[in-house]
Protein backbone atom coordinates (compact mmCIF):
# COMPACT_ATOMS: atom_id res chain seq x y z
CA UNK A 1 0.00 0.00 0.00
CA UNK A 2 1.32 3.08 -1.03
CA UNK A 3 2.24 5.75 1.70
CA UNK A 4 -0.50 8.62 1.66
CA UNK A 5 0.88 12.20 2.10
CA UNK A 6 -1.02 15.47 2.01
CA UNK A 7 0.41 18.74 0.19
CA UNK A 8 -0.90 21.87 2.49
CA UNK A 9 -0.05 25.58 1.80
CA UNK A 10 -0.21 25.52 -1.64
CA UNK A 11 -3.10 27.70 -3.83
CA UNK A 12 -3.81 24.28 -5.32
CA UNK A 13 -3.43 21.92 -8.94
CA UNK A 14 -3.49 22.78 -11.52
CA UNK A 15 -0.37 25.13 -11.04
CA UNK A 16 -1.55 28.44 -11.73
CA UNK A 17 0.13 30.88 -9.40
CA UNK A 18 3.69 30.28 -7.59
CA UNK A 19 6.45 28.76 -6.40
CA UNK A 20 4.92 26.06 -3.95
CA UNK A 21 2.37 25.51 -6.65
CA UNK A 22 4.43 24.50 -9.21
CA UNK A 23 6.83 22.71 -6.72
CA UNK A 24 3.09 20.31 -5.90
CA UNK A 25 2.50 19.92 -9.10
CA UNK A 26 6.24 18.74 -10.12
CA UNK A 27 6.21 16.33 -7.14
CA UNK A 28 2.99 15.05 -8.05
CA UNK A 29 4.10 14.12 -11.29
CA UNK A 30 7.32 12.98 -10.38
CA UNK A 31 6.08 10.49 -7.02
CA UNK A 32 2.59 9.60 -8.30
CA UNK A 33 3.72 6.16 -8.48
CA UNK A 34 5.25 6.12 -4.89
CA UNK A 35 2.90 7.97 -3.16
CA UNK A 36 -0.77 8.32 -2.63
CA UNK A 37 -1.15 12.40 -2.71
CA UNK A 38 -4.16 14.84 -1.58
CA UNK A 39 -3.58 18.66 -2.68
CA UNK A 40 -5.50 20.77 -0.81
CA UNK A 41 -6.56 23.88 -3.07
CA UNK A 42 -8.42 27.05 -2.51
CA UNK A 43 -11.86 27.30 -4.13
CA UNK A 44 -11.54 31.29 -4.27
CA UNK A 45 -8.93 30.47 -7.15
CA UNK A 46 -10.72 28.14 -9.30
CA UNK A 47 -14.08 28.43 -10.51
CA UNK A 48 -16.79 25.72 -10.44
CA UNK A 49 -15.75 24.46 -13.88
CA UNK A 50 -12.26 24.37 -12.96
CA UNK A 51 -12.76 22.47 -10.01
CA UNK A 52 -10.91 18.89 -10.53
CA UNK A 53 -11.36 15.82 -8.18
CA UNK A 54 -8.26 14.62 -9.33
CA UNK A 55 -5.08 15.75 -11.14
CA UNK A 56 -2.37 13.40 -12.20
CA UNK A 57 -3.75 11.10 -9.53
CA UNK A 58 -3.40 13.43 -6.77
CA UNK A 59 -7.04 13.70 -5.00
CA UNK A 60 -8.05 17.42 -4.46
CA UNK A 61 -9.88 19.08 -1.88
CA UNK A 62 -11.37 22.37 -1.97
CA UNK A 63 -11.52 24.87 1.04
CA UNK A 64 -13.30 28.32 0.80
CA UNK A 65 -10.36 30.73 1.80
CA UNK A 66 -7.80 32.65 0.46
CA UNK A 67 -4.39 30.35 0.86
CA UNK A 68 -2.34 33.89 0.54
CA UNK A 69 -2.97 36.97 3.21
CA UNK A 70 -4.37 36.54 6.66
CA UNK A 71 -6.65 33.82 5.40
CA UNK A 72 -3.63 31.46 4.84
CA UNK A 73 -3.90 30.78 8.57
CA UNK A 74 -7.05 29.33 9.09
CA UNK A 75 -6.64 27.65 5.46
CA UNK A 76 -3.59 25.65 6.46
CA UNK A 77 -5.24 25.38 9.53
CA UNK A 78 -8.14 23.12 8.38
CA UNK A 79 -6.11 21.78 5.56
CA UNK A 80 -3.68 20.41 8.40
CA UNK A 81 -6.74 18.94 10.81
CA UNK A 82 -8.82 17.52 7.49
CA UNK A 83 -5.62 15.51 6.50
CA UNK A 84 -4.94 14.07 9.80
CA UNK A 85 -7.64 11.62 9.13
CA UNK A 86 -7.09 10.26 5.94
CA UNK A 87 -2.64 10.96 5.47
CA UNK A 88 0.65 9.10 7.15
CA UNK A 89 2.90 12.36 6.00
CA UNK A 90 1.49 15.93 6.26
CA UNK A 91 3.84 17.97 3.27
CA UNK A 92 3.49 21.55 5.27
CA UNK A 93 4.56 24.24 3.17
CA UNK A 94 4.77 27.22 4.44
CA UNK A 95 4.38 28.27 8.59
CA UNK A 96 0.45 29.99 8.60
CA UNK A 97 -1.02 26.76 10.28
CA UNK A 98 2.39 25.82 12.67
CA UNK A 99 0.45 26.82 15.74
CA UNK A 100 -1.36 23.58 15.42
CA UNK A 101 1.91 21.01 14.75
CA UNK A 102 2.65 20.89 18.69
CA UNK A 103 -1.42 19.64 18.67
CA UNK A 104 -0.34 16.91 16.05
CA UNK A 105 3.11 15.46 17.03
CA UNK A 106 1.50 14.69 20.67
CA UNK A 107 -1.57 13.65 19.78
CA UNK A 108 -1.28 11.46 16.51
CA UNK A 109 1.45 9.35 14.97
CA UNK A 110 1.49 11.79 12.17
CA UNK A 111 4.46 12.49 10.24
CA UNK A 112 5.28 16.26 9.46
CA UNK A 113 7.59 17.98 6.94
CA UNK A 114 7.52 21.69 6.78
CA UNK A 115 9.32 24.00 4.69
CA UNK A 116 9.53 27.59 6.03
CA UNK A 117 9.64 29.39 3.08
CA UNK A 118 12.72 31.94 3.87
CA UNK A 119 12.31 34.31 6.83
CA UNK A 120 8.78 35.10 6.42
CA UNK A 121 8.57 37.17 8.85
CA UNK A 122 10.94 39.66 8.27
CA UNK A 123 8.80 40.75 4.67
CA UNK A 124 8.09 44.22 4.75
CA UNK A 125 4.94 43.27 3.39
CA UNK A 126 3.24 42.15 6.87
CA UNK A 127 2.21 44.00 9.98
CA UNK A 128 3.34 44.24 12.84
CA UNK A 129 1.37 41.78 14.05
CA UNK A 130 1.21 39.37 11.42
CA UNK A 131 5.44 39.69 11.69
CA UNK A 132 5.56 38.14 15.47
CA UNK A 133 2.61 35.82 14.52
CA UNK A 134 5.15 34.55 12.05
CA UNK A 135 7.73 34.70 13.90
CA UNK A 136 6.36 32.74 16.41
CA UNK A 137 4.78 30.16 14.14
CA UNK A 138 8.71 29.57 12.35
CA UNK A 139 9.76 28.74 15.73
CA UNK A 140 6.94 25.90 16.57
CA UNK A 141 7.46 24.95 12.92
CA UNK A 142 11.11 24.07 13.52
CA UNK A 143 10.64 22.71 16.93
CA UNK A 144 7.59 20.13 16.18
CA UNK A 145 8.30 19.04 12.86
CA UNK A 146 9.95 15.56 12.24
CA UNK A 147 12.04 17.06 9.29
CA UNK A 148 12.15 21.18 8.52
CA UNK A 149 12.99 22.19 4.72
CA UNK A 150 14.95 25.29 3.76
CA UNK A 151 15.24 26.10 0.05
CA UNK A 152 18.57 28.22 0.02
CA UNK A 153 21.75 27.24 2.59
CA UNK A 154 21.37 30.94 3.95
CA UNK A 155 17.96 30.20 5.28
CA UNK A 156 19.94 27.07 6.62
CA UNK A 157 22.52 29.28 8.54
CA UNK A 158 19.78 30.80 10.18
CA UNK A 159 17.66 27.47 11.07
CA UNK A 160 20.65 26.45 12.88
CA UNK A 161 21.93 29.42 14.84
CA UNK A 162 18.65 30.63 15.95
CA UNK A 163 16.73 27.15 16.78
CA UNK A 164 20.28 24.58 17.13
CA UNK A 165 19.05 21.80 14.73
CA UNK A 166 19.81 21.25 10.90
CA UNK A 167 17.18 22.28 8.46
CA UNK A 168 17.08 19.92 5.28
CA UNK A 169 18.24 22.31 1.94
CA UNK A 170 15.71 21.23 -0.81
CA UNK A 171 15.73 24.06 -3.87
CA UNK A 172 13.57 24.67 -6.82
CA UNK A 173 13.58 22.62 -10.10
CA UNK A 174 13.47 24.80 -13.04
CA UNK A 175 13.73 22.64 -16.34
CA UNK A 176 9.76 23.03 -16.98
CA UNK A 177 10.70 26.10 -18.77
CA UNK A 178 11.32 26.13 -22.54
CA UNK A 179 14.38 28.04 -24.38
CA UNK A 180 14.42 28.89 -27.83
CA UNK A 181 10.84 29.43 -28.40
CA UNK A 182 10.34 31.23 -31.57
CA UNK A 183 7.84 33.71 -31.80
CA UNK A 184 4.83 34.02 -33.85
CA UNK A 185 3.92 36.95 -36.11
CA UNK A 186 1.11 37.93 -32.96
CA UNK A 187 3.63 37.28 -30.83
CA UNK A 188 5.51 40.10 -32.10
CA UNK A 189 2.51 42.24 -32.43
CA UNK A 190 1.51 41.87 -28.83
CA UNK A 191 5.00 42.22 -27.90
CA UNK A 192 6.94 43.97 -30.38
CA UNK A 193 10.50 44.57 -27.68
CA UNK A 194 10.71 40.68 -28.94
CA UNK A 195 12.55 41.90 -32.01
CA UNK A 196 15.31 43.40 -29.73
CA UNK A 197 17.31 43.12 -26.77
CA UNK A 198 15.66 43.62 -23.54
CA UNK A 199 16.16 42.92 -20.12
CA UNK A 200 13.31 40.98 -18.06
CA UNK A 201 12.15 40.88 -14.31
CA UNK A 202 9.42 38.65 -13.34
CA UNK A 203 8.16 39.14 -9.70
CA UNK A 204 5.01 39.99 -7.55
CA UNK A 205 5.66 44.03 -7.08
CA UNK A 206 6.76 44.39 -3.49
CA UNK A 207 9.23 46.46 -2.09
CA UNK A 208 11.44 43.96 -0.78
CA UNK A 209 11.41 42.96 -5.00
CA UNK A 210 13.31 46.52 -4.71
CA UNK A 211 10.85 47.39 -7.98
CA UNK A 212 11.38 50.73 -7.64
CA UNK A 213 14.63 50.86 -7.99
CA UNK A 214 15.49 49.11 -10.97
CA UNK A 215 12.30 51.08 -12.74
CA UNK A 216 14.44 54.13 -11.63
CA UNK A 217 17.37 52.96 -13.30
CA UNK A 218 16.36 52.08 -16.42
CA UNK A 219 14.38 55.00 -16.67
CA UNK A 220 17.86 56.78 -16.69
CA UNK A 221 19.18 54.19 -19.75
CA UNK A 222 16.30 55.22 -22.72
CA UNK A 223 18.58 52.89 -24.51
CA UNK A 224 18.30 49.98 -22.71
CA UNK A 225 14.95 48.25 -22.33
CA UNK A 226 13.61 46.61 -19.65
CA UNK A 227 10.45 43.85 -19.69
CA UNK A 228 8.49 43.64 -16.44
CA UNK A 229 6.06 41.67 -15.60
CA UNK A 230 3.69 41.62 -12.26
CA UNK A 231 0.61 42.10 -10.60
CA UNK A 232 0.36 45.80 -10.70
CA UNK A 233 -2.57 46.23 -9.43
CA UNK A 234 -2.71 44.36 -6.27
CA UNK A 235 -1.57 46.73 -3.87
CA UNK A 236 -1.09 51.03 -3.85
CA UNK A 237 2.38 50.64 -4.66
CA UNK A 238 2.20 48.59 -7.61
CA UNK A 239 -0.22 51.02 -9.23
CA UNK A 240 1.76 54.12 -8.19
CA UNK A 241 4.88 52.29 -9.91
CA UNK A 242 2.72 51.23 -13.15
CA UNK A 243 1.46 55.30 -13.08
CA UNK A 244 5.27 57.01 -12.86
CA UNK A 245 6.85 54.78 -15.34
CA UNK A 246 4.53 53.47 -17.85
CA UNK A 247 4.89 56.66 -19.90
CA UNK A 248 8.76 55.73 -20.51
CA UNK A 249 8.82 54.39 -24.51
CA UNK A 250 11.98 51.86 -23.10
CA UNK A 251 9.93 50.55 -20.36
CA UNK A 252 7.24 47.86 -20.70
CA UNK A 253 4.75 47.27 -17.70
CA UNK A 254 3.17 43.78 -18.56
CA UNK A 255 0.02 42.39 -16.40
CA UNK A 256 1.33 38.51 -14.67
CA UNK A 257 1.47 35.97 -17.41
CA UNK A 258 0.08 32.54 -16.17
CA UNK A 259 0.99 30.49 -19.20
CA UNK A 260 3.70 29.29 -19.42
CA UNK A 261 4.71 29.01 -22.70
CA UNK A 262 4.45 32.90 -23.34
CA UNK A 263 6.45 33.50 -20.18
CA UNK A 264 9.00 31.81 -21.33
CA UNK A 265 9.07 33.14 -24.42
CA UNK A 266 9.36 36.36 -23.26
CA UNK A 267 12.10 35.67 -20.71
CA UNK A 268 13.72 33.55 -22.81
CA UNK A 269 14.30 35.88 -25.79
CA UNK A 270 15.94 38.43 -22.87
CA UNK A 271 19.37 39.37 -22.76
CA UNK A 272 19.59 40.04 -19.25
CA UNK A 273 17.58 39.31 -15.96
CA UNK A 274 17.25 41.28 -13.09
CA UNK A 275 16.55 39.99 -10.17
CA UNK A 276 15.85 42.16 -7.48
CA UNK A 277 14.29 40.05 -4.04
CA UNK A 278 16.22 41.41 -1.29
CA UNK A 279 14.22 38.69 1.05
CA UNK A 280 12.98 35.00 1.24
CA UNK A 281 15.35 31.83 -0.29
CA UNK A 282 15.40 30.38 -3.27
CA UNK A 283 13.45 32.24 -5.47
CA UNK A 284 11.67 30.03 -8.39
CA UNK A 285 11.77 32.75 -11.13
CA UNK A 286 15.56 33.44 -10.89
CA UNK A 287 16.48 29.59 -10.99
CA UNK A 288 13.54 29.49 -14.16
CA UNK A 289 16.40 32.29 -15.56
CA UNK A 290 19.42 30.60 -14.70
CA UNK A 291 18.14 27.18 -16.62
CA UNK A 292 16.97 29.38 -19.02
CA UNK A 293 20.44 30.72 -20.02
CA UNK A 294 20.41 34.29 -18.83
CA UNK A 295 22.85 36.38 -17.22
CA UNK A 296 21.72 37.50 -14.27
CA UNK A 297 22.13 41.10 -12.19
CA UNK A 298 20.70 40.32 -8.82
CA UNK A 299 20.85 41.67 -5.22
CA UNK A 300 23.18 40.83 -3.24
CA UNK A 301 21.80 39.29 -0.54
CA UNK A 302 23.50 35.64 0.61
CA UNK A 303 20.09 33.86 -0.77
CA UNK A 304 21.01 35.08 -4.13
CA UNK A 305 24.63 34.77 -3.68
CA UNK A 306 23.80 31.49 -2.57
CA UNK A 307 21.42 30.89 -5.56
CA UNK A 308 24.07 31.31 -8.55
CA UNK A 309 26.58 30.41 -6.32
CA UNK A 310 28.51 33.93 -6.64
CA UNK A 311 28.83 33.86 -9.87
CA UNK A 312 26.29 36.76 -11.58
CA UNK A 313 26.81 40.37 -10.95
CA UNK A 314 25.18 41.75 -7.73
CA UNK A 315 23.75 45.39 -6.81
CA UNK A 316 22.79 46.56 -3.44
CA UNK A 317 21.96 50.25 -4.04
CA UNK A 318 20.91 51.96 -7.08
CA UNK A 319 24.11 53.70 -8.35
CA UNK A 320 25.51 49.42 -7.38
CA UNK A 321 22.80 48.87 -10.17
CA UNK A 322 23.67 52.14 -12.61
CA UNK A 323 27.17 50.95 -12.63
CA UNK A 324 26.67 47.40 -13.72
CA UNK A 325 24.39 48.13 -16.71
CA UNK A 326 26.31 50.69 -17.65
CA UNK A 327 29.43 49.22 -17.84
CA UNK A 328 28.86 45.07 -18.64
CA UNK A 329 30.31 44.50 -22.08
CA UNK A 330 28.61 41.33 -24.37
CA UNK A 331 31.25 39.02 -23.39
CA UNK A 332 30.27 39.70 -19.63
CA UNK A 333 27.26 38.68 -20.11
CA UNK A 334 28.08 35.76 -22.27
CA UNK A 335 30.38 34.03 -20.07
CA UNK A 336 27.79 34.63 -17.18
CA UNK A 337 25.11 33.16 -19.08
CA UNK A 338 26.95 30.30 -19.25
CA UNK A 339 27.87 29.82 -15.43
CA UNK A 340 24.15 30.35 -14.47
CA UNK A 341 23.19 27.59 -17.52
CA UNK A 342 25.62 24.86 -15.88
CA UNK A 343 24.44 25.55 -12.09
CA UNK A 344 20.88 25.34 -13.06
CA UNK A 345 21.27 21.98 -14.99
CA UNK A 346 23.48 20.65 -12.03
CA UNK A 347 20.98 21.56 -9.38
CA UNK A 348 17.60 23.05 -10.13
CA UNK A 349 15.78 19.92 -12.06
CA UNK A 350 12.82 18.40 -11.03
CA UNK A 351 13.95 15.01 -11.14
CA UNK A 352 16.39 15.70 -8.35
CA UNK A 353 14.18 17.80 -6.50
CA UNK A 354 11.70 15.22 -6.25
CA UNK A 355 14.40 12.49 -5.41
CA UNK A 356 15.38 14.34 -2.28
CA UNK A 357 11.60 14.97 -1.07
CA UNK A 358 11.11 11.35 -1.20
CA UNK A 359 13.81 10.76 1.05
CA UNK A 360 12.57 12.81 3.11
CA UNK A 361 9.15 11.08 4.02
CA UNK A 362 11.00 7.62 3.75
CA UNK A 363 13.44 9.40 6.42
CA UNK A 364 10.32 10.66 8.65
CA UNK A 365 9.52 6.58 9.68
CA UNK A 366 12.73 6.23 10.99
CA UNK A 367 14.15 9.35 12.49
CA UNK A 368 14.32 10.33 15.83
CA UNK A 369 14.94 13.35 17.71
CA UNK A 370 16.64 16.35 15.58
CA UNK A 371 20.06 16.59 16.41
CA UNK A 372 21.32 19.61 17.93
CA UNK A 373 23.99 21.81 16.88
CA UNK A 374 26.79 24.45 18.57
CA UNK A 375 28.23 26.73 17.34
CA UNK A 376 31.87 27.54 17.47
CA UNK A 377 32.02 31.15 17.06
CA UNK A 378 30.32 32.96 19.48
CA UNK A 379 29.62 36.36 18.12
CA UNK A 380 30.16 38.83 15.40
CA UNK A 381 30.05 42.38 14.87
CA UNK A 382 26.83 43.49 13.11
CA UNK A 383 28.81 45.78 10.76
CA UNK A 384 30.10 42.65 9.25
CA UNK A 385 26.92 41.00 8.39
CA UNK A 386 25.51 43.72 6.93
CA UNK A 387 29.13 43.82 4.51
CA UNK A 388 28.37 40.59 3.49
CA UNK A 389 24.98 40.60 3.25
CA UNK A 390 24.01 38.05 6.25
CA UNK A 391 21.70 40.98 7.98
CA UNK A 392 19.15 38.19 8.84
CA UNK A 393 21.27 37.02 10.90
CA UNK A 394 22.47 40.62 12.91
CA UNK A 395 19.96 39.99 15.73
CA UNK A 396 21.66 36.66 16.81
CA UNK A 397 24.82 36.54 18.46
CA UNK A 398 25.90 33.34 17.43
CA UNK A 399 27.52 33.09 13.80
CA UNK A 400 27.01 29.76 11.68
CA UNK A 401 30.51 27.86 11.67
CA UNK A 402 28.85 24.00 13.23
CA UNK A 403 29.60 21.38 14.52
CA UNK A 404 27.75 18.61 15.60
CA UNK A 405 28.04 17.88 19.02
CA UNK A 406 24.65 16.64 20.71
Amino acid sequence: MKTKVAIIGTVGLPAKYGGFETLAAHLVEELSDQYDFTVYCSSKKYSKEERLDSWNGAKLKYLPLDANGVQSIPYDTLSIFHALFTNDVLLVLGVAGAWLLPFVKLFTNKKIIISIDGIEWKRDKWPVAAQLYLWWAEKLAVRFSHIDISDNESIQDYTSVRYKTISRVIEYGADHTRANLVASPDDIENYPFLNEKYAVKVCRIEPENNIHTVLKVFSEFPDKKLVLVGNWNNSQYGKDLKEEYCGFINIHLLDPIYNQEKIDLIRGNASLYIHGHSAGGTNPSLVEAMFLGLPIISNGVSYNRTTTEHQAFYFKEQNDLKNIISQLTDIDLEECALKMKKIAERRYTWKKIAKKYSSLIEETFISKKKTKVYPLISELDRKILDKYNVGHLKNIKLFNELTNTN
